[in-house]
């Protein structure tokens, strides 16, 4: 009898997982490793070398393989990507493939050649120079007869999984046995992220310390330090890839409070977006009497620092404001970007030292210590309690004055826009298209390194002043379009300023306008070589 109802339960499983497969779509499993040196010569089949394999964040992304070679030097490239947008410029348009076959693009400024394809780790073997494969009828015979054996298995072996899951949970494991943590979520690697991290996909986060060797300290703030760390992989891994590097934020005990808000914060699944830091797990050291928390790493450093060092290019500002803005705007929003509902957040110290450098020049907001989760449901008194913070520097006008308007949520997202206005002044500032570029100051440089609330009040307040925006910044046209949109994002009245949103429809209005100009440059030169002709 015992056997009979096994037999029946391991069918009944069976039948609903079909079911359950049916409705959802099953995200695609790729390789995912960032831009890496290849001995691939760029003819017949390659294998990418690539030891991650990732579950795409998104239901409707495909696996991507992109190959360079610039003089001597061959990268290879694994990613997620969503067809619909472009990447590296580029549209893919071969993405219902099995298999990834490239295809050369010849307006790159390297030899560079792309491919995309939609089944598991098809991005692992890339080929060149494919021509089209003629099946025959017997083999086309063999597949027919094969696949209902393979169905069969496939319902067998998670019938099986399934059952087996049963009676772990009927019999849950007694104190003092080992932990098995053969069950336990993945943790999905972010698209685009320069970190992922395989081995936290199996553990157990609520029990088990990530084994993690601490590097350099790479930043520190007014409640705690961030270190470059070495996160150990299984001893499957080849000694060349053993460690990961991670990013681990770490704060003293006392400083609980903190580490509480920015872990919650981070742990809502809404928050989830390519330009927010991607989170893997947070901690209790009780050892150390320290909290953690581990997240990916990004090795171009804060936007600060970067603008310090480099002067960009009219593209790589539009690529920062435009990511920036969007990433604001996806915080404040009350829906996610599939439509469902979801809880708007306010950042509360966004500036250029809280903001990473991803390798696609785009932005990393981070640091969401001081975070507000703008829920209906919160009090005037609730709201009051979260007094006056931020940095001096960014604060708005109504938070330097202690005067936000507490029974509207919306004055926090005005004071948001206002700090995103100046991190916007600050990346013009460093970009080559506004003719000459001065040395890397900070809004309001002639102010002390660290101005107190007081000073800023004055400068702010008192005078009503602004960060200068020079008349030879807007000989540019986007430049110019840029400045408007800075100027009324920092109005002294937050009810005057645009939203996050207007702001990143702006920027993609400057990218169809560029795209347009590029056109009529191109039909003009075309028709100055006709008449020269």
């Amino acid at each position: 009898m015992m056997f009979v109802y096994c037999g029946l339960y391991i069918i009944e499983a069976s039948f609903l997982l079909i079911a359950v497969g049916s409705i959802l779509k099953i995200k695609q499993l790729c390789k995912f490793c960032d831009v890496r040196e290849s001995s691939c010569p760029g003819k017949g089949v390659c294998q990418v070398d690539c030891e991650k394999t990732a579950i795409c964040e998104h239901d409707n992304e495909v696996c991507v393989s992109i190959w360079r070679k610039d003089d001597d030097n061959t990268t290879v490239e694994t990613v997620c990507h969503n067809p619909v947008n472009p990447l590296y410029g580029v549209i893919l348009d071969d993405y219902n493939n099995t298999k990834c076959i490239m295809k050369e693009k010849k307006d790159m400024d390297t030899k560079f050649f792309i491919c995309s394809c939609n089944d598991e780790e098809c991005n692992e073997n890339i080929i060149f120079n494919s021509k089209p494969l003629v099946q025959s009828p017997l083999g086309s015979a063999l597949l027919v007869s094969l696949v209902p054996p393979l169905i069969i298995a496939i319902v067998v072996i998670t019938s099986f999984y399934s059952y087996r899951v049963y009676r772990q949970q009927q019999n849950p494991r007694k104190k003092g046995q080992p932990r098995d943590f053969s069950d336990q979520r993945a943790i999905i690697a972010e698209e685009g992220s320069d970190s992922s991290s395989q081995l936290a996909n199996n553990l157990n986060h609520n029990t088990e310390l990530l084994p993690i060797e601490l590097d350099v300290l790479v930043g520190k703030g007014r409640f705690a330090e961030v270190y470059k760390a070495k996160l150990r992989q299984g001893s499957s891994v080849s000694e060349e890839h053993r460690f990961e590097t991670v990013a681990v934020k770490i704060f003293q005990y006392e400083e609980y409070a903190s580490w509480k808000n920015e872990k919650d914060i981070f742990s809502d699944a809404d928050l989830k977006h390519e330009n927010v830091l991607h989170f893997l797990t947070a901690e209790e050291r009780k050892g150390q009497r320290q909290y953690w928390l581990i997240t990916a790493y990004h090795p171009l450093g804060n936007l600060q620092e970067y603008l310090t060092n480099h002067v960009i290019s009219w593209h790589d500002m539009w690529l920062l404001g435009s990511s920036l803005a969007s990433v604001v705007a996806h915080l404040h929003s009350e829906r996610t970007s599939c439509g469902r509902c979801k809880v708007p957040v306010a950042h509360r110290d966004i500036k250029s030292s809280n903001i990473l450098v991803k390798q696609d020049m785009t932005c990393c907001l981070c640091d969401f210590g001081l975070a507000l989760r703008l829920d209906n449901t919160l009090s005037v008194d609730e709201l009051a309690n979260s007094g006056q913070v931020g940095t001096a520097r960014y604060m708005a006008p109504e938070v330097l004055e202690s005067r936000i308007n507490l029974e509207n949520i919306e004055s926090f997202k005005q004071a948001d826009v206002y700090s995103m206005a100046l991190v916007l002044w600050e990346i013009i500032s460093r970009c080559s298209a506004i003719g000459e570029v001065q040395e890397y100051k900070p809004p309001f440089g002639n102010l002390r390194e660290h101005p107190c609330v007081e000073s800023m009040k004055d400068s702010v307040l008192r005078d009503r002043g602004r960060p200068e925006i020079p008349n030879s910044w807007t000989s540019h046209t986007g430049i110019q379009m840029v400045c408007g949109s800075i100027e009324e994002c920092w109005d002294h009245d937050p009810e005057a300023r645009l939203t996050a949103q207007c702001v990143a429809e702006r920027f993609d209005d400057i990218e169809y306008l560029d795209k347009l100009s590029d056109c009529s440059d191109s039909e003009e030169n075309s028709n100055t070589t006709g008449s020269n002709a």
